[in-house]
């Protein structure tokens, strides 16, 4: 006999978890509950999240409630009956109410190895403090902000070529399979919930204004902030080019042994090499505002790029 599965998610990192319940027979989803539909992208059109979309070519009925604490929503859950409730980037903390109403409770995806990273960017924060791995962690909800005991675990390392994108990818398909690997298991009883360990570190939601380089941090700081803002909403700095003050998002650079003072253009011929507090990092693909992602010697190509500036101005 199939589970009754209600799924709960909104950005793009919920859509391989839902997937893979969808096309299993162990698991039927009732609902899938998403975020409503937003302005997005600079003409600021209203657009359906990712879940929806997947969830409407899947043929699943979708609620979009404002608030998941809303008495009628919390309702229309009941009245569904599911055996268990599954979470993954959803983007509200889901009443205790709510949290009660499936037989087995609501399981969790969380993209990192908790205690470690609780919050909205868990996975920018594993890059952005340089931690040598991360993983999934699949936790049985509960009221608090990512605080639920623990049923399974999963390691993936962070190389020094994985940004955001790379590693959001990888934790997406790591965390679907482990989720359709579990989720039996935990229904069943087999697997009990074990409480968190001491040590808890959080992770913030990212802002436009996060992204801005600070040429006085040290080089290694510098290019994990590149790595964990890429995509969104990169790591950028602001030029002096031909008396113009320019807006340069830097998507992949590397470390050199230089040493001036921060801020420095140490070469702006065919390479892009700037000084920071320490060391300094050779630009590697950048992207000016209003122009397409490329290469830094691309981009030097009829520039004359004369100062790096600290603020837009």
């Amino acid at each position: 006999m199939s589970s009754r599965v209600v799924f709960f998610g909104t950005a793009e990192l919920a859509c391989a978890s839902l997937q893979a319940l969808a096309t299993d027979a162990r698991f039927e989803v009732v609902s899938v509950v998403t975020q409503p539909d937003k302005p997005r992208g600079r003409e600021l059109q209203v657009q359906p999240s990712a879940v929806k979309i997947v969830a409407l070519a899947l043929k699943f009925p979708v609620l979009q409630p404002k608030r998941a604490r809303d008495p009628q929503f919390i309702e229309e859950i009941r009245a569904l009956t599911p055996d268990v409730g599954v979470v993954v980037a959803y983007g509200q903390i889901l009443p205790q109410a709510l949290l009660d109403l499936p037989r087995s409770g609501f399981i969790n995806v969380h993209t990192s190895l908790l205690p470690r990273h609780r919050g909205a960017a868990p996975i920018q924060a594993s890059i952005l403090a340089g931690d040598p791995e991360t993983g999934v962690t699949l936790m049985k909800m509960d009221a608090g902000l990512d605080t639920g005991p623990i049923l399974v675990q999963e390691r993936t390392p962070i190389s020094n070529e994985d940004n955001s994108q790379t590693l959001h990818d990888r934790l997406a398909r790591i965390g679907a399979e482990l989720l359709v690997e579990t989720l039996p298991r935990f229904v069943s009883g087999e697997i009990l919930p074990r409480p968190q360990p001491e040590g808890a570190t959080y992770a913030a939601k990212i802002e436009k204004v996060h992204g801005q380089i600070n040429w006085q941090e040290p080089a290694e700081v510098i290019e994990r902030k590149v790595r964990a803002f890429a995509p969104w909403p990169g790591a950028y700095t602001y030029l002096e080019i031909g008396g113009k003050k320019r807006l340069l998002k830097v998507w992949k650079a590397v470390i050199e042994q230089n040493k001036a003072a921060p801020g420095t253009i140490l070469a702006r011929d065919r390479e892009l090499v700037i000084a920071c507090g320490e060391q300094a990092l050779r630009l590697l693909e950048v992207q000016m505002e209003g122009r397409k992602r490329m290469t830094a010697q691309e981009f030097l190509t009829g520039q004359i790029v004369t100062q790096i500036l600290s603020e837009p101005g």
